[in-house]
């Protein structure tokens, strides 16, 4: 039978079968740790089940169309990176992931979350994501603002939420799908997001695939990013590459560089040029150390 893993614990995995609509738990078959595959959520898997009380066989993950490992899923359209303004967004961990979507072969989106709280975070985001293609909806979980135009967005797709603790991820679950998902706030203490979710899962309800994952701050850049390469990650970059002085351009320090002076004249954004510096600097250490 062919289905789909809507989650795992230990080495058990849930699929939603294709066949019957059914879950079966199932345990993986040790030739796919021989042949270095660990199943994911979201993966697409070839199974047998279970008679009785026995468990079944995860026997074949089917070839994966995207891919994240973190947070570790597979097979998703969309990445809907969600921020809000509490707690305070970390807008280089969204750039991040947004990278990483994009070489994953997966659509990455933000949505502004809470914006029941009026402090003016979409306006912001918007402007900073001015020309790079990216989609950028506003919602607010809690009136219902915004979560009928998600909901379209997303119906017919495979949607992952991501991004920290507390932004409101399994809370807009529960506005989208009706579902009463845990959902957890920030520490009064730390003013730090308590995780309610502890394990990427998989649900389903009216045409929609979604994902809900936990929320994490530190993330690093993935490795084997040429420097050269890396502002062809940056549509708006891309876009005006052929009017710069010097080919190829780092976009970064080069006299001439078509990105430096829109950024100067206002037309593209200066802080999100100012994280593109920083990672292209970490990407440049992470290649010069490669062979370390």
């Amino acid at each position: 039978m062919v289905g789909s893993i809507m989650r795992g614990i230990g080495s058990f995995y849930t699929v939603l079968c294709d066949e019957d609509g059914q879950e079966y738990t199932l345990r993986a078959q040790k030739k796919l740790r021989h042949q270095k595959l660990t199943p994911m959520v979201g993966d697409r898997v070839r199974f047998t089940p279970g008679e009785g009380e026995d468990n079944g066989w995860l026997e074949e993950i089917l070839p994966r169309r995207s891919v994240m490992l973190r947070p570790s899923v597979a097979n998703c359209d969309m990445l809907m990176l969600v921020v809000a303004s509490v707690p305070h967004p970390d807008m280089l961990l969204i750039d991040k992931l947004i990278l990483r979507a994009s070489r994953g072969g997966m659509t990455p989106a933000i949505c502004v979350n809470k914006i029941d709280l009026g402090d003016g975070l979409e306006q912001s985001i918007r402007e900073e994501y001015a020309g790079t293609q990216l989609r950028v909806f506003a919602s607010s979980a809690l009136t219902g603002e915004g979560v009928q135009a998600l909901r379209e967005a997303m119906r017919g797709k495979v949607t992952c939420l991501a991004g920290q603790s507390a932004v409101g991820k399994s809370s807009l679950i529960n506005a989208l799908l009706g579902l009463q998902l845990e959902t957890g706030g920030l520490s009064r203490k730390t003013e730090r997001g308590r995780h309610t979710t502890r394990r990427s899962e998989m649900m389903a309800a009216d045409g929609m695939l979604v994902l809900d994952t936990p929320g994490f701050s530190l993330l690093e850049l993935e490795d084997g990013i040429e420097p050269q390469d890396f502002a062809q990650l940056y549509p708006e970059y891309n876009e005006l590459a052929g009017e710069c002085r010097f080919q190829p351009c780092l976009h970064d320090r080069e006299p001439g560089c078509a990105v430096k002076e829109a950024v100067a004249a206002g037309r593209l954004s200066a802080v999100r040029w100012e994280r593109y510096r920083e990672l292209l600097s970490e990407v440049r250490e992470n290649w010069k150390g490669r062979y370390e």
